[in-house]
Parts: structure tokens; C-alpha cells; sequence
């Protein structure tokens, strides 16, 4: 009796007194619902996919996330994370995922996942943006060439939180500062930005940026006389050369190189890049550095 009971209509029909549940998304078909997630950013489709099975399930199909990888998802896949011929038995999902996380590499010759460096150098991590799909690199300065570097007097290493490997360099003071590196890739078709980071002041070794150099600014010097020459240059002949006052203290800063465009996603392209004050009219020092930073253009990926 209660909830269970049914009782007739006049017409002889049974009726039932019970209240039925509203038909929501969750009791559409699965396909359906996968046309829908389809239609989504990877953020919202995994939110759903919280919320019901029918969402879950529906999350998993191939058709959404073919779509929202790099063309050349397979090669980066087996190259970063899988061994070869692993990504044809993965799914789409799966394989996205695994390019979301953070990717590290010493010389292209050891990868690890974010977190496990096993003692061996971490120079670069790679990983794909979970909302738009890009590629971005981090290069640290470990892997660069630095004049002096190993010199105490001009140089020292620094471990800090506030970068992604944990350790940055600090330069106390130089006549001829000269930084220059070099990577290879595959890089996904589309126009990519190129950065520097850097900071005028010793930073400190936790993740508080506010007071980090407000101690050290005293050390800060030779900046504000003459700039600062950034520039990089391609294998397909693109290149780009910047010119900078370094002249904001406390702070962590991505100096803005140049762009270039890739337009073949299966041809490895190297990358030339240097960071240069040779006037040695005068002594600079109290500049922290950290990488350098490879990220697709904001503005392309918006259109």
C-alpha cells in the first residue's frame, strides 16, 4: 500500500499514485549524449562525466577527443609516454590524458613523468594544455650554455619552490652575461610564442613571491644602462630578436622574444636561442634565471 498502490481510471486504464522520476539528460541514449560532450571543452566533459554513469560511459568515445588532440597526437604519444605501436590499442580519452600531465626529459634521451627524476638532470617538460589543446615546453637554464656558470664568483645555483625544477641559477655579478640553448621538437601545426623567464632579485627556496627579493634589491645592478638582447631563431629560416630594459624587481617575468609558425606537425624543427649583455663598460648582477618557455599564441588559439 502507499507509494506501490494503483488504483483505476474511470475508462478501466490503471494508474499509478507513485511519483515517477523527471526524465532528465542522464536516460538520454549514450550516443546522444556523446554528441552533446562532443560539443565541449575537455574541462566540462570530465566534470559531467562525474555525475552519472550514463555521462561516464558516454565520456569514453573516440569521436569527442580525436578532435581536441594535436594532429600528430599519435607521435607525441609514443614518443613522451607510450612505446611504439602502443597508442593504436588506446583510446582517444586515454591518450589525451597522458598528454595532459607534464612530461620530463633529459637530452631527449630519459623520459619521466612530472615528479620522478630518478637523479638523473631534468632539462625540458612538455605537456598539452587540457582546455585548448596546445603544446607547451619548458626548457631549464641546466641545459644552456652559461658563460661563467660554473664560476662561483659570478654564479650560483639556488634551490627554490618557485620554479618547476627546483632550482634556479643567480647571477651575482658579470661583465659579459651570455646564455644560449637549443632544443628540437615536433611541434603541432600553429604559431607558438617564445619566452624567457627571469627575475631581478635572489629569490627565496619557498613558493612566496611577494618578499622574496625585497631583501636583495641592494644587489640588483647594471640593468637600467643598457638592454638586455633576446633572440631565437628556427631551422625553417624564421627567427626573432627583442631588446629589454630589465627594470621590475621582486618578481618573476616572462620576457616576450618572438613568434614563429609551424606548418608541418610531422618535421622535427630545432630552435636557437641566446640571451645576451656583452657591454663591458659595466657590471650587472642580482638577475635570477630559470627557463625558457615554448607556449601556442593566445590569440590564435581564441579564433
Amino acid at each position: 500500500m502507499g507509494s506501490g498502490f494503483s488504483a483505476a481510471n474511470n475508462d478501466g486504464s490503471p494508474t499509478t499514485t507513485s511519483k515517477q522520476r523527471p526524465a532528465g539528460l542522464g536516460d538520454l541514449p549514450e550516443n546522444c549524449l556523446a554528441m552533446v560532450l562532443a560539443c565541449l571543452d575537455p574541462p566540462d566533459i570530465c566534470n559531467l562525466a562525474r555525475t552519472n554513469r550514463a555521462f561516464y560511459r558516454a565520456s569514453s568515445a573516440d569521436f569527442i577527443w580525436e578532435p581536441k588532440l594535436p594532429e600528430n597526437y599519435r607521435n607525441l604519444a609514443e614518443k613522451l609516454i607510450f612505446y611504439e605501436g602502443s597508442s593504436l590499442s588506446l583510446g582517444k580519452k586515454d591518450i589525451y590524458a597522458g598528454l595532459c600531465c607534464p612530461i620530463r626529459f633529459s637530452s631527449g634521451t630519459k623520459l619521466e613523468m612530472s615528479g620522478i627524476n630518478g637523479g638523473w638532470p631534468v632539462m625540458q617538460e612538455v605537456w598539452m594544455e587540457k582546455r585548448r589543446g596546445g603544446i607547451c615546453m619548458v626548457a631549464s637554464w641546466k641545459g644552456m650554455k652559461i658563460t661563467g656558470i660554473d664560476d662561483r664568483r659570478y654564479w650560483t645555483h639556488i634551490p627554490t619552490l618557485q620554479s618547476r625544477f627546483h632550482a634556479i641559477a643567480y647571477l651575482q655579478q658579470i661583465w659579459w652575461l651570455e646564455v644560449e640553448g637549443d632544443l628540437e621538437f615536433e611541434f603541432p601545426a600553429g604559431t607558438y610564442s617564445f619566452y624567457f623567464r627571469l627575475q631581478l632579485g635572489r629569490p627565496s627556496k619557498g613558493k612566496n613571491q611577494q618578499c622574496s627579493a625585497t631583501s636583495s634589491s641592494r644587489y640588483v645592478h647594471g640593468w637600467n644602462i643598457k638592454p638586455v638582447r633576446f633572440q631565437f631563431s628556427v631551422s625553417d629560416g624564421q627567427h626573432a630578436t627583442s631588446e629589454r630594459f630589465l627594470n621590475e624587481q621582486g618578481k618573476w617575468l616572462r620576457y616576450h622574444v618572438g613568434d614563429f609558425v609551424i606548418e608541418d606537425s610531422y618535421k622535427p624543427v630545432k630552435i636557437k636561442y641566446s640571451m645576451t649583455q656583452i657591454d663591458c663598460t659595466h657590471q650587472k648582477g642580482g638577475l635570477a634565471l630559470d627557463s625558457v618557455l615554448i607556449c601556442r599564441n593566445q590569440i590564435e588559439t581564441r579564433r
